[in-house]
């Protein structure tokens, strides 16, 4: 056993490689003569550097396996670390390459699973619960709770214990086996044309095949990357003559993997644009190649964990957009044979990229596209986002089927086409096919129910029916209710489906003015002023463009501002019987004469409000006639018991025990004649966030109380703190 040393808990640690370079690994070497080195000239100086005296070091090894797995992995490929040595820094020469280390080494080398990284040196932080199990692993030999990775989300959808006819990505295995077929047909191109010449002559669908020569004469094409092979199935075609070309194409390479049942989610190439490269008499004749290498070097890239194989994909990926044809279509390639590992800049995607999740992708290569370092610096941030229990989407097929459900103002009628500002004359002008639109994602009270409310199925639906009715809802209650958390799946509900795009989240405050809110001028760049219209006119102006479908604007903490000044003039229009044209009133700030709003019958709000907070004024009696209030209470009980008992793996006993503490402190804020029901304690407090699993549910409980639950009450207490006190003593007796 490595000793921990002192202060060691809340010290970096640090694994490094043994190879680069292509150099053997320097492992033995390492370990005989107390060192580890460095092999770079000019990398990791700074970090390697900052390794302080006393740290800890293991020497790892990255790579990935499908087979011999001590868990079943369902055929995916499963990222693996070696663990070679562990050992202590005993000097640090300073020069960012050489480290004095008091080694133990391990004969076989352990394993660990899934959470790995691919540089030479990774420095890891205690701290989060997938970092404080891999230094457990690796230096305090504790074994890996594998079922939890597993079943984290950025792995749960491959390997997780979901039924797996209820897995939305079983299409990978299918792409990245064609893929796999396809590098083996890199010195046979003439097989692999011919064939694909055959499958033409027998389904439809395979127009594109024509290529036009130097001489001024046009015939079959003689040649093809891989990622335009692939391209075959993947155009704006028929889905039934997308399952027909991709049987013969996995008849002819020998693919085993079944042809996917559907293709939702995956990009597809314009019709227009569907080959990685030029006509002949356009292309120079390595362009192929080109495209070959960067396929062989992508999927030697992906499966191989290492530092090296990034440098080569970098230089294959720049060397084959400089080809002539390729665009942002390579991306697009790239996701097909790798879809877990790398993501699609199609055009649907970069919009949901940047305008979801706020990520912009670098535009330094050729023609204003990426090249390799913008590409991989998008791939790093993602795969490190995706990691987060709150964000939107935890893997590349998950964004790329995100990003087709995506609907904003700039999204096309052909989500899925690619490289709109390259529309080359070399291809079939003549589109195939109409592309469907994406599906509908139904959502309805049970959803909410599944996903951890616990208010009863009943009041559930009576509060849709009031917001149906009223049109404006607002929900009141104590800190720790979920008012927010129930404000967007009541309006998903509402729609009886789940799109962003149709519900815009807005938050008042002190400082928000109509101008924010409704409509002001703003500065431009010359110095002048220019009319703009804020979240909620531009939420009409959608709704009154879709007139079928319902919008909905969630204001939270809509008593934190002064509503009646915020909303102006739409106090009186947000009345049922006032919207309606001709009840349409000027703004205060008008873009023509004459102009007159009203909102649409088809927009709804939703506010949540706090009414334990002492500091916020009280609701204008103006706004309290248009909405309806539901109030929302601490709710506990078995829907709350059964909801953190399974998704959390807290024990039944433990559960009950806090449940009959909060019950009792409850008791005792809502009988205190200086605060009263409206300031007890939500049971958000003492719900785990995203049903995160707890390993320790007393400490955690603990925590929640000495750093939540226990500041709550000295401010509800401030002038009698010793209340406080017993009340926080109370909740942790015997804990």
């Amino acid at each position: 056993m490595n000793p921990k040393p002192e202060g060691a808990g809340a010290r970096a640690c640090w694994f490094v490689g043994a190879t680069y370079g292509g150099t053997d690994d320097q492992t033995p070497r390492f370990l005989q003569e107390g060192i580890w080195g460095n092999g770079y000239q000019d990398k990791y100086l700074d970090a390697v550097k900052s390794i302080q005296v006393g740290d800890r070091i293991a020497i790892k090894s990255s790579y990935t396996r499908k087979h011999d797995l001590p868990f079943d992995n369902r055929g995916q490929t499963v990222s693996v670390m070696a663990i070679k040595a562990i050992g202590t820094v005993k000097e640090n020469l300073g020069d960012g390459r050489t480290l004095k280390v008091d080694w133990k080494p391990f004969d076989p080398p352990r394993e660990w699973y899934f959470y790995t990284n691919r540089s030479t040196v990774w420095r890891v932080l205690p701290g989060d619960w997938t970092t404080d199990a891999l230094i457990g692993f690796t230096f305090e030999e504790k074994a890996q709770d594998i079922n939890r990775f597993r079943n984290a989300p950025y792995w749960r959808e491959r390997f997780g214990d979901s039924a797996v006819d209820k897995r939305r990505f079983n299409w990978t295995r299918f792409y990245e086996a064609v893929a796999d077929k396809l590098l083996t047909f890199r010195n046979r191109r003439d097989e692999l044309i011919a064939g694909i010449h055959v499958i033409a002559s027998k389904v439809d669908g395979l127009s594109n095949l024509q290529d036009q020569f130097a001489d001024g004469s046009s015939g079959p094409l003689k040649d093809i990357c891989p990622f335009t092979a692939m391209g075959i199935f993947n155009r704006g075609i028929t889905d039934a003559n997308r399952k027909a070309i991709a049987s013969e194409l996995a008849s002819l390479l020998g693919v085993s993997e079944p042809v996917p049942d559907s293709f939702e989610g995956i990009p597809i190439l314009n019709n227009q644009k569907s080959w990685f490269f030029g006509f002949d008499n356009k292309r120079q004749p390595d362009d192929i190649d080109t495209l070959w290498e960067a396929f062989a070097q992508a999927i030697a890239f992906a499966e191989s964990d290492d530092a090296e194989a990034r440098s080569a994909f970098v230089s294959a990926y720049d060397n084959a957009t400089q080809r002539y044809g390729v665009g942002w279509n390579l991306t697009m390639g790239l996701y097909w044979i790798r879809p877990w590992n790398f993501p699609t800049l199609d055009g649907q995607s970069q919009r949901y990229i940047s305008k979801k999740l706020n990520i912009q992708v670098g535009m330094n290569g050729p023609k204003g596209r990426c090249n390799a370092t913008d590409y991989l610096a998008v791939l790093d941030t993602l795969e490190a986002r995706f990691q987060e229990d709150a964000y939107p989407v935890h893997s590349f097929p998950e964004l790329s089927l995100a990003a087709w459900l995506f609907k904003d103002s700039g999204t096309s009628a052909h989500p899925n086409a690619t490289d709109p500002d390259s529309q080359d004359d070399e291809a079939d002008a003549t589109p195939e096919a109409e592309v469907t639109a994406a599906p509908i994602e139904p959502y309805s009270v049970d959803d909410i129910l599944t996903d951890g409310c616990f208010i009863a199925r009943e009041k559930l639906e009576k509060i849709l029916e009031r917001l149906r009715t009223k049109k404006n809802l607002i929900l009141q209650g104590p800190p720790g209710t979920g008012k927010t958390w129930l404000a967007k799946r009541l309006a998903f509900a509402l729609m009886g489906q789940r799109d962003d795009s149709k519900v815009r989240a807005v938050q008042f405050h002190p400082n928000l003015s109509y101008e924010d809110f409704i409509r002001g001028w703003r500065p431009v760049g010359d110095g002048k002023l220019t009319l703009v219209d804020g979240p909620f006119v531009e939420m009409m102006k959608a709704a009154a463009k879709d007139p079928t479908s319902r919008h909905i604007v969630v204001i939270e903490e809509i008593n934190r501002g002064n509503p009646a000044q915020i909303f102006g003039e739409m106090l009186t229009l947000l009345e049922v019987d006032k919207r309606t044209p001709n009840e349409a009133l000027e703004l205060s700030y008008k873009r023509s004469d004459g102009e007159r709003v009203f909102i649409p019958d088809n927009l709804y709000v939703i506010g949540t409000m706090n009414i334990a907070d002492r500091s916020l004024a009280l609701v204008d009696l103006a706004l309290r006639r248009r909405f309806a209030f539901i109030d929302l209470e601490p709710t506990l009980g078995k829907p709350w018991h059964d909801w953190v008992q399974s998704q959390c793996g807290i024990d039944s006993e433990i559960l009950v025990e806090i449940e009959k503490r909060l019950i009792a402190l409850n008791s005792d804020i809502s009988a205190d004649t200086g605060l009263g029901p409206q300031f007890r304690v939500g049971h958000s407090y003492v719900t785990p966030p995203f049903g995160i699993p707890i390993s320790d549910a007393r400490e955690w409980f603990r925590q929640v109380v000495d750093t939540e639950i226990g500041p709550l009450l000295d401010e509800y207490w401030f002038d009698a703190l010793e209340k406080s006190q017993k009340a926080r003593e109370r909740l942790l007796e015997g804990f």
